[in-house]
């Protein structure tokens, strides 16, 4: 399991630097000033791996356009990325980014709890254009949950889950421990409702000696 701090800005990434993430998540979409100057200093703040992402707004962020809008915004500022956030709809952008030697997390965030086998389905699709597939989901119940925690253990590897809301935030904590590949946390801006802070995360982390 790695622990990814997601940032919006240069100070968050210093911030979150501090507590030693092992990712960075660059949210491109919820970043007030200009891109090209933040991403430069996040670079600088931090020198591990960096996850570039645009959330379009179907999926939770704050990016309206299209495909082609998305790589017009994308394209210059692949350099300062290691790994790039790639929704389906924007799949065929997946070989032009591996031939500039980027990785890609596959993802789709759905406010719907997906059936076992559509959850495998999922899985099929995200893995066939990315290197970790990234299924985020909203649990109406217990069960619901099981299912996702099920699913994660017996996923093929790499593989990323996740919940949205508040209601199941706890198991932000948990999917980890059954083999989710990355655990999203924020370093000041929360990227969605009940995401962690980096901080706390990694106490609760020591507390349950994983």
């Amino acid at each position: 399991m790695k622990i990814v701090a997601t940032v919006v800005d240069a100070r968050e990434a210093a911030l979150a630097a501090g507590l030693c993430p092992d990712l960075i998540e660059a949210r491109i979409d919820l970043m007030k000033g200009d891109p090209a100057g933040e991403l430069p200093l996040i670079r600088t703040a931090f020198s591990g791996p960096v996850i570039l992402t645009i959330r379009s707004t179907p999926e939770g962020g704050e990016f309206s356009g299209g495909p082609g809008a998305w790589w017009e915004c994308l394209e210059p500022l692949l350099r300062y990325g290691d790994l790039v956030d790639v929704e389906t709809p924007c799949s065929a952008y997946g070989p032009r980014i591996r031939r500039l030697g980027k990785g890609i997390i596959a993802s789709r965030h759905t406010e719907d709890m997906p059936a076992p086998a559509e959850l495998r389905r999922l899985e099929r699709e995200l893995r066939s254009y990315g290197d970790i597939p990234k299924i985020v989901v909203r649990p109406r119940n217990e069960h619901d949950l099981l299912d996702l925690l099920k699913f994660t253990l017996e996923a093929e590897r790499p593989v990323c889950t996740g919940v949205l809301g508040d209601a199941y935030r706890f198991a932000r904590i948990f999917l980890p421990l059954f083999g989710s590949e990355l655990a999203y946390t924020h370093a000041g801006t929360p990227a969605a409702a009940g995401q962690f802070a980096l901080g706390d995360f990694k106490k609760i982390q020591a507390l349950l000696g994983t």
